[in-house]
């Protein structure tokens, strides 16, 4: 059985690689990881990439902003999958991405726990962001074009 120093390390090798450059395939990135000297499967890697909230967008793994960051409001990461923020209606935001970043933003969007947002719906590349009125939504979209610049 893994012991939970041996899975902090792993978890830091991933993050610490992911950061350090372009990961594509989990079959790359556990190569890198053998080659690290870490014990590696298919399904650990998986399981590891899923537990530390790793992104894959544009066919790339991207390491999520740290929870301090998103309380803080730092998308920055996010910012160049975020393609068009619009209303729908009075109290619907739609948000488009690049294909497959969607999860990723509605994750950091539910994340930050804005008091405007009711909750959010994420599909490949688009996300539907619920609030109570249209008040809450002007502000929601003033936040969203700030942060993403869009």
């Amino acid at each position: 059985m893994l012991n939970d120093r041996h899975l902090f390390e792993r978890r830091n090798a991933i993050l610490r690689i992911l950061r350090g450059g372009v990961v594509h395939r989990q079959s790359d990135l556990a190569q890198l990881l053998r080659r690290d000297g870490f014990d590696v499967t298919q399904s650990s890697v998986s399981r590891d990439l899923r537990e530390l909230g790793v992104l894959k967008a544009s066919g790339r793994y991207l390491v999520p902003p740290d929870e301090i960051s998103r309380a803080n409001g730092d998308f920055g990461a996010l910012a160049p999958f975020v393609r068009a923020i619009r209303a729908a209606g009075s109290s619907t935001t739609v948000i488009k991405t690049s294909i497959g970043a969607a999860p990723s933003v509605a994750v950091a969007v539910d994340k930050a726990e804005w008091p405007e947002v009711v909750g959010t719906i994420s599909g490949d590349d688009t996300i539907f962001i619920a609030t109570a009125d249209a008040r809450a939504q002007r502000r929601l979209i003033q936040r969203l074009n700030t942060l993403f610049r869009s």
